[in-house]
Parts: structure tokens; C-alpha cells; sequence
């Protein structure tokens, strides 16, 4: 975030410096307002390049056998321009490379989904699926294991056989 402030103010100034080095060669022919105006409008496209551009460098620098599996895209009232195209400020992917399975029950993955959020911390939250019965269990505290690998006191949550979560949760399998 800092950065990105940084790199947005540095914008305005070198827009600024270069419309005032013009207006100086043209020796004052534009008009006074273009300076300000001009250091405006470049960091306002910083702003929103930076808001489009934060997915995919995020994504880019998700480690390995991470993949997203959902996107929220936004529109807000105090950025016009998200009518037009909204952008994603949040999303989730499942770390495929740790999933976890039972032999006895081969149809049940543990998963860690990450949450990604801009402007938000990551979060991450293990995760029990059954593919067959298309459902999601949150392993969180009360949850236990028997000695078989069934699941214990896991609150279960139907899902669409069609869901992205629980299709990529459940690739492999």
C-alpha cells in the first residue's frame, strides 16, 4: 500500500514537471491550470491502473499449487470508472499441492484456502470436501478426526456440484 502511494504521488509530480517543462519551452502559452490539472489526472491513472493491475500481480506471485478458484468483483459508487469494467478486490485459491486425502476415504480432501482481499490481510482456513457428496466442512475447533478418518462434529455445507470451489478443491480426486 505504501508503494503504491509512493508510485501514485511520483506520477503526479513527473506529469507536473514534464507539462511545466512544455509550457517553459513554449514560453507560456498553455494555460496556468494545466500543471495541477495534469498531475491530477496521472495519478488518478495510477490509481486505477495500480486497482486493475493488483489481481494479476497477486496471482503472479501466488506460490506454487496455488490456484484461484473464485473471484469477487466489485463496482462502487465513489469509482465511476467500475461501472464501466468493475475490477477484483477479492479472491480465493486452494493450495492443491498440500491436499490431503484418507484412504478409507478417498472421496474427502483437506484443503488450505487462501483468502486474498486488497487491502486485507491473507488468510488462510483448512478445509474438508466431500467431491461426492458436494459438500464443505471447515475444520475449525470442535472438529475431530476417529480413527478411521471419519470426520467428527464437522458442520457441513452443501455446495452446487458445479461450484469453482468445489471443483478445484476436488480436481485430482
Amino acid at each position: 500500500m505504501f508503494f503504491e502511494l509512493i508510485g501514485t504521488i511520483v506520477a503526479g509530480i513527473a506529469t507536473a514537471l514534464l507539462v511545466w517543462a512544455i509550457n517553459r519551452t513554449l514560453k507560456g502559452r498553455l494555460p496556468s491550470w494545466l500543471v495541477p490539472a495534469s498531475a491530477g489526472l496521472a495519478m488518478l491513472i495510477a490509481t486505477i491502473s495500480s486497482e486493475y493491475s493488483w489481481f494479476n500481480r497477486a496471482q503472479a506471485n501466488m506460490p506454487e499449487g496455488f490456484v484461484v478458484a473464485e473471484t469477487v468483483e466489485e463496482i462502487r459508487l465513489y469509482r465511476p470508472w467500475t461501472y464501466v469494467k468493475p475490477f477484483v478486490s477479492r479472491f480465493m485459491a486452494v493450495d492443491q499441492a498440500t491436499a490431503r486425502t484418507h484412504p478409507d476415504h478417498p472421496d474427502q480432501r483437506i484443503v488450505d484456502l487462501i483468502i486474498y482481499g486488497r487491502w486485507a490481510r491473507t488468510a488462510k482456513i483448512p478445509a474438508l470436501f466431500d467431491c461426492a457428496a458436494n459438500a464443505r466442512a471447515d475444520l475449525v475447533d470442535g472438529v475431530n478426526f476417529g480413527s478411521d478418518g471419519t470426520v467428527l462434529n464437522a458442520d457441513w455445507l452443501p455446495m452446487d456440484a458445479d461450484a469453482p470451489l468445489l471443483r478445484v478443491a476436488c480436481a485430482g480426486t
